[in-house]
């Protein structure tokens, strides 16, 4: 097999990748929407906040069989890589993914990274690949969906009002797409909350947010062709920021949406803000974008408070997904 990486310039091999990753997506997570062309070119000019992915295309004869691709930052985690391999359904179990996994190890070793992190659905076989390369189970995750359509309109009216009641201290902020240049600096010091969510077993940091890394993750999404919806919760009294939610709604197919970070700061919790934000969201898109039918979402399987939130607003689980992790 012959491996290389290429740029989203490259339109033969974006295809060609993006048809193998479709064709495996189908095989092992049938519930998950196809990605268009456009969404593909997205992800891999703009990453999901302007640190894009590095794509590698396997090709045998010519003819694309196993796509692979590296994430890394260079804001924190500065150890880390993660890796995907897919390999087309009707040639696995040929060494086509063993071939592109060892490629995407080194390379990421060349980048000076020392820990590879591998996420597989829980589908017979796939963690039974990366157990056999060395790499351990160290986190859960679920993938979730919401139907709106399915939505009690006055129960979720009902829960956001008892929700407000309990945090009758706190006002709702709607942000569409860029968020103004004043309030960059308090809203990363807020979206650090995320890192109090678990983490499991995995060998990672903190993530580092600052103003120039929320500025990039809003640029990123719009550029992408998203339309992002930012809920904050602000302290009346102190004007402070105690939590968020954010979802973007996909232009191209504008009945998807997917639920981006929510979280809520220490020091404001118990007030219910997870609740109120959630179905604040869920209000604002009513009104703003009626034509959402799907929102998906993910949590690690031990965070037991935000998927009691979500189980109240109707999310089904699609699947589970394992995150394994090695070091080189």
């Amino acid at each position: 097999m012959d491996i290389r990486r290429f740029d989203p310039d490259d339109g033969d091999a974006v295809r060609g990748w993006a048809a193998v990753r479709t064709a495996s997506s189908a095989h092992d997570a049938p519930w998950e929407h196809e990605p268009t062309e456009h969404f593909t070119l997205g992800q891999l000019r703009h990453g999901w906040d302007g640190e894009p992915q590095v794509p590698f295309l396997g090709t045998v004869g010519g003819v694309p069989v196993a796509a692979g691709a590296i994430s890394t930052s260079e804001r924190d985690n500065l150890h880390v890589a993660w890796v995907s391999v897919d390999v087309l359904p009707d040639r696995r179990r040929q060494g086509l993914g063993t071939t592109m996994l060892r490629h995407l190890e080194a390379e990421a070793a060349r980048m000076g990274r020392t820990s590879v992190g591998i996420s597989c659905w829980d589908v017979d076989g796939l963690e039974a690949f990366g157990l056999a390369h060395g790499y351990e189970r160290r986190a859960v995750g679920v993938n979730r969906r919401q139907y709106i359509a399915e939505i009690d309109a006055r129960a979720l009216d009902v829960l956001h009002d008892e929700a407000a009641a309990a945090a009758a201290d706190y006002e709702l902020v709607r942000r569409r797409d860029r968020t103004p240049d004043d309030e960059l600096e308090a809203l990363a010091v807020m979206a650090s909350a995320i890192n109090d969510a678990p983490k499991e077993g995995l060998d990672i940091e903190d993530e580092v947010f600052d103003a120039a890394r929320i500025r990039a993750y809003d640029d990123a999404q719009v550029s992408r062709g998203f339309a992002l919806h930012r809920l904050v919760a602000r302290h009346r009294r102190t004007g402070e920021l105690a939590g968020q939610t954010v979802v973007v709604v996909d232009l191209e197919r504008p009945h998807l949406a997917d639920q981006h970070d929510t979280s809520v700061v220490a020091a404001h919790r118990g007030h219910r803000l997870g609740a109120l934000l959630k179905t604040g969201m869920l209000q604002w898109l009513r009104e703003d974008q009626p034509q959402v039918a799907e929102i998906d979402t993910w949590n690690a399987e031990s965070n037991g408070f935000m998927i009691g939130v979500n189980e109240a607003l109707g999310y089904r689980v699609m699947g589970r997904e394992f995150d394994l992790q090695r070091s080189l």
